[in-house]
């Protein structure tokens, strides 16, 4: 008696798992694919078209989008013009994201370059510095390595050169690629304002190695100039095998806050 008891239990107890284990297949089965929201976002060192420094209203744009990865560009940190303000470390506390930031030139009294916010904790970092072929300013390639949903990714904030002559960002693009060559992941995102239109030599070359997100059905993608935008210069890119879908890509409508307008690209997360 005591043995058929034993068993019965144990019946029951194996019935138990297995229906545990079903309801959790089934859960798994339900939930949606995991999403990875990218914004860009030159800030103009939180000085807006109105001339006025507000990083309120720019952790206000970031907040209303709720981004996982942020890439800032022209970012001060105890800079005079900006009051000594330690820019990366104010939109960090407004935003509620993890800060990393890494200066590319000294600049008066402090440092300028470019910034990452991101939602989960960074990993490591660090600036590659770009090549260089004017002396009055050194350019940065900020490199951030995260984990998003248990996957590795790479995410790169960059500032290319604004001149008429692309030789510096032809240069810069080489080096991106070689950098990226060199990375074991698979989800490598590059992002920021890359200072070049869509069908300019520099765009031919990144798009030998990265794919563009941005979708003509959602219009031009113009980000610049803010107040009345005519060209498109900042992107989010990322490497054909990323294990990413394009779900939404669209420039936010903020003419104020910057001379930039922000650009969002939000990913679904595929294991192709």
């Amino acid at each position: 008696m005591k043995l058929l008891t034993i068993l019965l239990l144990m019946g029951l107890g194996l019935t138990g798992c297995q229906s545990q284990s079903a309801a959790r297949s089934q859960t798994d089965q339900s939930m949606p694919p995991a999403t990875l929201r990218v914004l860009t976002y030159n800030i103009h060192h939180g000085v807006g078209d109105d001339g006025k420094l507000d990083l309120q209203r720019i952790a206000d744009v970031i907040n209303a989008v709720k981004p996982d990865l942020v890439a800032l560009q022209e970012v001060d940190k105890r800079v005079e013009r900006s009051n000594h303000i330690d820019e990366p470390a104010v939109l960090a506390k407004l935003t509620g994201m993890h800060p990393v930031f890494e200066k590319n030139i000294d600049f008066q009294g402090g440092e300028y370059g470019n910034a990452i916010l991101s939602r989960s904790p960074v990993i490591r970092h660090v600036n590659n510095k770009l090549p260089q072929s004017y002396a009055d300013e050194q350019r940065g390639l900020l490199e951030a390595h995260i984990e998003h949903h248990g996957r590795p990714v790479i995410f790169y904030a960059t500032h290319f050169d604004y001149r008429g002559d692309d030789t510096e960002r032809l240069a810069s693009s080489v080096m991106l690629k070689d950098l990226i060559e060199q990375q074991s992941t698979q989800t490598i995102i590059v992002a920021g304002d890359l200072n070049t239109r869509p069908d300019t030599a520099v765009m031919k070359k990144l798009r030998k190695f990265l794919v563009d997100t941005h979708n003509e059905e959602n219009g031009p993608g113009y980000t610049f100039p803010a107040d009345n935008p005519d060209r498109r210069i900042d992107y989010i890119m990322h490497t054909p095998r990323a294990g990413l879908k394009v779900i939404e890509s669209r420039v936010i409508d903020e003419p104020v806050a910057s001379d930039h307008r922000p650009l969002l690209v939000v990913y679904e997360m595929t294991n192709d």
